[in-house]
């Protein structure tokens, strides 16, 4: 761990390292890119014993600070974790380079022909936590779009993003790409995020990609533009028309599967009509799988259901709990979830096509499923190789963050001697 006295000195070098890299990336080529990217899943693969060692001493840390076990869950890394690791560099390695992509273009009556085509940010900061994945998931999707990127990882995950950004730093040398391109911030003073956050000089665009309180610290004091990426609230709503088998699979999946990450459901509401037959498998099935049920009081008379709290709705438990409720009808539910949801993902399970059009026309979260677990908001389940998060805000990056997203657009314009009247 590097230890400086001038942090704001630091960070100035680096943002000015992020900015030189930035103007070579902007007209790399392609094919270096996608070989940088291969060459980073080739390095990570052949290095997964320095990285498990890594995320082992990272573990050992996270242990004596007595995380939850769904923030150790996070944290945790394996040959299995690792290998997907490398599918999405190489995912990212293969997709279509974004940057020169014609995404318009037209004739005007003046004789001008004007196209608007795909163009990097520049350079990105990407703050995060406890995820160690996040670590080639930004580098890659930020080297794939012709941006640089300034890594500040959290300290519980210090030594395992080290150990994966070396590999991506192998991959930009054997490419001949700056290795610049993608920088990480070396110390975990937390003087670092601040001094990022007002870097408006060389960073373009801050990806803040965690807890609330991050986010929250993040969107205060950024003078920086900032991509949301707030906490995942995430409803599923058992409509009076739900099939009770596609119910039970959907909920368990998006509560179970894993805890931990932002598209786990949190909160189910259950349409009157239905409480006492599909709810109540739905409920008995959860907490059999060890999941608490904290429940409103229609619910309360299932056996080992616990009475819910005003708290337990809009909550993130990113745990083995979930909040449950029974709501009169379809608006109730739209009701509760723009009450209390945070806009990330929100699920309908029903066979009636009327219901679902008007769940998705009625809300606004960022993603809408349809009898869907809520496990697959994710940018590597929607084709994009991986993602810096799930954007929740209603700028020109929303959902699922990938290669696309961390582009602008500018203008070419061309004439033939072309003047106005």
């Amino acid at each position: 761990m590097k230890d400086t006295d001038d942090i704001p000195a630091l960070m100035a070098e680096i943002g000015a390292r992020a900015r030189a890299a930035a103007a070579e990336l902007a007209t790399a080529d392609a094919g270096a890119k996608r070989a940088a990217l291969e060459a980073a899943a080739d390095a990570v693969w052949q290095r997964r014993a320095e990285i498990l060692a890594a995320n082992e001493r990272d573990l050992a840390a996270a242990r004596g600070k007595g995380l939850t076990p769904a923030m150790m869950d996070r944290l945790a890394l394996d040959e299995g974790r690792i290998e997907g690791i490398t599918k999405g560099l190489r995912a990212v390695a293969a997709q279509d380079d974004p940057v020169g992509t014609v995404i318009a273009e037209w004739d005007r009556p003046s004789g001008l022909h004007i196209s608007r085509v795909r163009t990097p940010l520049g350079v990105i900061g990407v703050i995060y936590e406890s995820r160690p994945n996040v670590t080639a998931d930004a580098g890659a999707l930020c080297l794939k779009s012709g941006n640089a990127v300034i890594l500040r990882g959290g300290s519980e995950s210090f030594h395992s993003s080290g150990a994966i950004h070396a590999c991506l730093v192998e991959g930009l040398r054997a490419a001949g790409l700056p290795e610049d391109a993608i920088q990480r911030v070396p110390i975990t003073d937390r003087a670092a995020v601040q001094a990022m956050l007002t870097m408006t000089d060389t960073i373009d665009v801050i990806v803040p990609r965690g807890g609330k309180s991050l986010v929250g610290l993040v969107q205060r004091e950024a003078r920086v533009p900032v991509f949301a990426h707030l906490e995942g609230i995430v409803h599923i709503y058992l409509d009076a028309g739900a099939d009770p088998a596609k119910a039970l699979k959907v909920v368990l999946n998006a509560k179970t599967r894993r805890t931990g990450i932002c598209g786990a459901a949190e909160c189910l509401l259950i349409h009157r009509d239905v409480a006492d037959t599909i709810g109540q498998g739905v409920i008995r099935a959860l907490i059999d799988a060890g999941v608490e049920v904290r429940g409103d009081a229609a619910l309360q008379s299932i056996p080992g259901v616990v009475p819910a709290g005003e708290a337990d709705w809009g909550r993130e438990y990113l745990d083995s709990i979930i909040a449950a409720r029974v709501v009169d009808d379809i608006d109730a539910a739209i009701s509760h979830v723009r009450r209390y949801g945070s806009g990330h993902t929100d699920c309908i399970v029903t066979e009636d096509d009327a219901a679902a059009a008007r769940f998705f026309a009625r809300l606004d979260s960022a993603i809408l499923m349809r009898n869907a677990s809520t496990q697959f908001a994710d940018g590597g389940e929607f084709g994009m190789g991986a993602e810096i998060g799930i954007a929740t805000g209603k700028m020109h990056a929303r959902g699922p963050v990938g290669a696309e997203q961390l582009t602008s657009f500018k203008y070419l314009v061309t004439g033939d001697g072309a003047v106005r009247g």
